[in-house]
């Protein structure tokens, strides 16, 4: 998501609009069919409570910032983790990043990668994988193929509203047999105050829960208001939402996995990143380092 990033593809786009940020309430219902899913063929999950995770990309130091992060897996956006060295105990997850990585080379390569593949990018945004919901339906067989755990397609906002995209992929997958073994979603918070905050992320990680009845990987979370310009809380705000989020998640049994944005401290970051140049730990990091892995 990172400003610098938002051009190249592979990475995310550190913009929002407003009214994406403000939709963290949603409804919440059952979806017919949805607990099929969470049953369906694949692989079997990694054992134990792994669920510390970070999300990174190519930085001075970046081998050595993730292994005193304490992560226990991390994502590039890519199939593939090339300039970054994986530390012991810590798994990387691939991503098949949009329409384009649909080939058998990216998808040979995933498959090298392990049990778990992530799904689209924030196919709801333009500026990202920007896929209909039907280009994402007609190409997800194709990922099935691998064999490996499939997550979702990582919505930008919304991923509980009923006719949202998520919704409406979940609809077209349970309609036609297809697998997919948890939800993989995003969430940025405006809203600076930590216990605000918090309670805000696990309602809305609750309404996805309700509605799709699978295991969720929060992928991408910090505290960011979007708009015109966007703005972040000081470090020390950040890492006590950091500090407190992860309590929160650790203890929601069907959360799985969760990836803090991001590993690197980069410029239009704000205060989200983790390590500066040279693997040198923000407040932030500092924070991070401290959760259970």
């Amino acid at each position: 998501m990172s400003i610098l990033h938002k051009a190249r593809q592979g990475a995310p786009a550190f913009s929002r609009q407003p009214k994406l940020v403000a939709a963290v309430l949603v409804a919440v219902g059952a979806v017919v069919g949805m607990v099929a899913l969470a049953t369906a063929a694949g692989p079997a999950g990694p054992a134990g409570p792994a669920k510390k995770g970070v999300s990174a990309w190519i930085f001075p130091g970046v081998s050595k910032a993730l292994a005193e992060s304490g992560a226990s897996w991390y994502y590039t956006w890519s199939s593939n983790h090339v300039g970054i060295t994986s530390p012991p105990g810590a798994q990387f997850v691939p991503m098949i990043w949009g329409a384009g990585s649909v080939n058998p080379a990216t998808l040979g390569q995933a498959k090298q990668q392990g049990h778990a593949l992530l799904g689209f990018n924030e196919p709801d945004l333009s500026n990202q994988s920007d896929m209909t919901v039907s280009q994402a339906l007609r190409l997800w067989p194709q990922l099935m193929a691998t064999g490996m755990r499939l997550g979702s397609p990582a919505v930008a906002a919304n991923a509980a509203t009923p006719g949202g995209w998520l919704d409406r992929f979940m609809r077209g997958a349970t309609a036609r047999g297809y697998r997919v073994n948890f939800i993989t979603v995003h969430w940025y918070g405006a809203d600076f105050a930590t216990g605000a905050a918090v309670a805000q992320l696990e309602s809305y990680l609750q309404a996805i829960y309700a509605r799709y009845h699978l295991p969720i990987w929060l992928t991408e979370f910090a505290l960011a208001r979007f708009g015109a310009t966007t703005s972040f809380p000081p470090e020390r705000q950040q890492a006590a939402f950091l500090t407190a989020s992860i309590s929160m998640l650790d203890r929601l049994t069907y959360v799985q996995r969760y990836a803090w944005f991001a590993l690197p401290a980069s410029p239009g970051d704000g205060s989200t990143g983790l390590f500066r140049s040279g693997a040198v730990a923000t407040t932030v990091g500092r924070a991070f380092e401290a959760a259970p892995r």
